[in-house]
């Protein structure tokens, strides 16, 4: 795979509404898969996919703490796109105001 594939990828995996809410909440630090359970509501099962949507993209990686699987951004660098839509977009908003 090639950097603009991954690029691609990257995109469309914070495309979706519930991976976007996802990264939001992972920007805070990690998170056992229980606490996002707990917060998003999903089956186990969709949680999971969207979860290797992430991973498969590079967004989160995860690791075993006891029993339990904690997720966290893989790079802090993507805390910044996400915060820079945001912003871009409140802006935007504001100006077609």
């Amino acid at each position: 795979m090639n950097q603009q594939d991954l690029s691609i990828k990257v995109f469309k995996a914070l495309g979706n509404p519930v991976r976007f809410k996802i990264m939001k909440f992972l920007c805070d630090g990690p998170k056992c898969v229980c606490k996002l359970n707990e917060e998003f509501e999903y089956s186990q099962a969709n949680l999971s996919q969207h979860l290797r949507v992430l991973k498969d993209s590079g967004l989160v990686k995860s690791e075993k703490v006891g029993l339990e699987m904690h997720y966290q951004i893989y790079n802090d660098k993507i805390k910044d796109v996400i915060y820079n839509v945001e912003d871009y977009v409140k802006d935007f908003l504001n100006d077609i105001k």
